[in-house]
C-alpha cells in the first residue's frame, strides 16, 4: 500500500512538472510572437514613413513655387525622423525605449547633408549621453530637434559663413536636457518665440507641451534654445 502512494505520488510530482514545463513553453511561445508582432509594427510603421517621405519628396519635384516645395520638404523630413525611431526599436531589444543620444547623432548627421549648402564651413559638434528615452517622449522630442536643427542649419549661415552647430543631450538630477546652440546670425529681433505664428515654432511650442517642457530661448551671440523635461512626470 505505501509503494502504491509512493508510485502515486512520483506520477503526481511528474505529471505536474510536465503539465509546468508546457506552460512554460507556451507562455515563452506566446512572448516570442508578441515580440516578433511588436517588431513587425515597428518595421512596418517605419516603411510606412517612408514611402511617405519619398511621395513627398516625388511631388515636390514638380512643383515650382520655393516656398511650397520648402513645405514638402519639411514634411519629409518630420516623416523622416520618426521613421528613424520606429527603425531604432525595430532593431532594439526594447521595443519600449529608445537610445536617445544615439538617435539624435543620426538624426543630426542626416540634416546635416540635407540642409547645409556648405557643410564643410559648419562643424557640428555632439556632446551627448546614451540615455534611454519612453517611446511616447521620444517621439514628439525628435519632432522638436529635427525642427530647431533645420531652423539652425537652413538660417543661421545664409551666405556660407563659417560657424558651429552645438547638440546637447544629458540629463542633471531629475531632468533631461536638450540645447540646441548657434552661432550664427541669430533670430530676428523683432521675433517674439512665444506668439509667432510660424508652422515650425508652433509645433515646437505644442511637441513641448505634450512632454510638459520647458523652453528657455538666448539671442546672444547667435540662437541658443533649452529644453527641459522631466519624464517621470510626464508619463506618471
Amino acid at each position: 500500500c505505501s509503494d502504491s502512494k509512493a508510485l502515486r505520488s512520483i506520477s503526481t510530482t511528474i505529471v505536474e512538472a510536465l503539465l509546468r514545463k508546457r506552460a512554460e513553453e507556451n507562455l515563452k511561445k506566446a512572448l516570442n510572437d508578441k515580440e516578433m508582432l511588436v517588431r513587425e509594427i515597428h518595421h512596418r510603421t517605419k516603411n510606412n514613413l517612408m514611402i511617405m517621405a519619398s511621395l513627398l519628396n516625388l511631388t515636390s519635384a514638380d512643383i515650382e513655387d520655393e516656398k511650397a516645395k520648402e513645405i514638402f520638404r519639411q514634411i519629409q523630413t518630420r516623416a523622416k525622423s520618426m521613421a528613424l525611431i520606429h527603425e531604432k526599436l525595430y532593431r532594439s531589444d526594447n521595443f519600449k525605449q529608445i537610445n536617445f543620444g544615439d538617435y539624435i547623432r543620426h538624426l543630426a548627421r542626416d540634416l546635416f547633408n540635407s540642409f547645409l549648402r556648405y557643410p564643410e564651413r559648419v562643424e557640428l559638434v555632439m556632446e551627448l549621453e546614451d540615455l534611454n528615452l519612453d517611446i511616447n517622449t521620444a517621439i514628439p522630442l525628435g519632432l522638436i530637434l529635427n525642427e530647431l536643427l533645420t531652423n539652425s542649419m537652413k538660417y543661421a549661415f545664409p551666405n556660407g559663413e563659417y560657424g558651429t552647430i552645438t547638440i546637447k543631450f544629458f540629463k542633471k538630477a531629475e531632468n533631461y536636457l536638450m540645447i540646441v546652440d548657434d552661432d550664427g546670425i541669430g533670430l530676428p529681433s523683432d521675433l517674439d518665440v512665444q506668439k509667432t505664428d510660424t508652422l515650425g515654432l508652433q509645433l515646437v511650442k505644442n511637441l513641448i507641451g505634450q512632454i510638459e517642457g520647458d523652453m528657455v530661448v538666448f539671442r546672444d551671440d547667435g540662437t541658443h534654445i533649452t529644453i527641459t523635461f522631466n519624464e517621470d512626470d510626464f508619463l506618471s
